[in-house]
Order: C-alpha cells, then structure tokens, then sequence
C-alpha cells in the first residue's frame, strides 16, 4: 500500500510544472504551443532564454529530490524503495499532468534527480558518461537516453557492491523505457541524422 501512497505523493509535486508556469509569467505564452511542444528545460531554454531555462531545470531537479526524501521519511521501514516510488510518481505527473491535458514534459530534469539521491556514486559515473557524450556529440537527447539507459546497467554490475534488490533494478528500468517511450521523435531523428543538435535555431524536442 506504501507503493501507492508514494506514487500519488510524488505524482502531486511532479505535477508543478515549472516550464509552463514560468512560461505564462515570464513570456505570456503557454510554451507547449512554441518551439517543440514539450514543457522541459530544452524548449523553454530555446524559446523563453538560458536563465529561465536553468530554472526550470533545477526547479525540476529538485521537485523529485523533495518527494524522495519524503516518502523515504514517512515511511522509513521502506528506506529508499519508498524514494524511488515517489521518484517515479513526480516524474509521471511531469510527463503527465492531468490540469494540463498529461501534456508535460520528458521527464530527464526529474529522472537525474532521482538518479543523485538514489544513489551519488553511480550517479556521478552516469553524469560523467552523459557529458561526455553530449560534448561529442551535442545532442541533448541523445545524452540523456544514455544516461537513463546506463544508470540501470551499473546498477546491475555494482548490485553485489550496493546490495540492490530487484525490485529497485526493475523501478530503474521502468524509468529507462518511459525516457525513451517520451523520446521515440528524438530517437527516430537520431536514427535518420536530422536531429537537431544544441544551440539549433531549428525546432527540437
């Protein structure tokens, strides 16, 4: 029942969606109906600037950070299973908020929060591959799926180290699929080499 509970915590803070109400204030717009379409930090850094962008990052960075440890203080006996719940749950209702159509963001903000308090280590590892790649490649997209796509993998090699169970590998995992469910345009371009790379002029998810 405490899997729940966390889900729908975290759902609910998920949910203040940063991009689209620093949109309405600082641009007068609904940002969902510019540049891509998405509301998360990529499109509103490309339509509303770099300093709003930033914020709407770290606004999203840290909304998952506080569900966590919430759900991780309420229910103290799941430890960091409750964490990771709550994660998913914020990150579904930035994906998905239902005043807003479930038409939100991609989640990547929210997931690498997630990924930090989690676990810091493997974070670390996983940060330094993603920027790695998006320094030779400059694609933001294509760092971020590897990001959510590496953090399980290590995750599964350093499991002895960690001691994690199977139920925080699958959660990791599911996380993994829904970055790239919410990226499937982002991968369908990277695969035709029209992606558009950071700083593009060009429209971008």
């Amino acid at each position: 029942m405490f899997r729940i509970f966390c889900v729908l915590i975290g759902y609910a803070l998920g949910m203040l969606q940063s991009a689209y109400f620093l949109g309405r204030v600082v641009g007068k717009i609904d940002i969902r109906e510019f540049g891509s379409g998405n509301a998360g930090f990529t499109n509103a850094t490309r339509v509303l600037g770099k300093k709003v962008g930033a914020l709407v990052f770290l606004f999203d960075f840290l909304k998952v950070i506080v569900a966590f440890l919430i759900c991780s203080f309420v229910f103290k006996e799941a430890g960091k299973v409750a964490g990771l719940y709550a994660g998913l749950g914020a990150i579904l209702g930035h994906n998905f908020p239902f005043y807003l159509g479930f038409r939100g963001g991609k989640g990547i903000a929210c997931t690498l929060g997630l990924m930090l308090f989690f676990n810091w280590q493997i974070a670390l590892i996983t940060y330094g591959i993603g920027f790695i790649v998006f320094m030779a490649k400059k694609y933001i997209s294509l760092s971020s799926l590897t990001m959510t796509l590496i953090y399980p993998i290590i995750m599964v090699i350093l499991k002895g180290k960690f001691g994690f169970s199977i139920e925080e590998i699958l959660l990791m995992c599911l996380l993994c699929i829904l970055a790239f469910i919410k990226h499937r345009a982002n991968i369908e371009r990277l695969l035709k080499g029209n992606e558009n790379k950071f700083g593009s002029k060009k429209k971008e998810n």
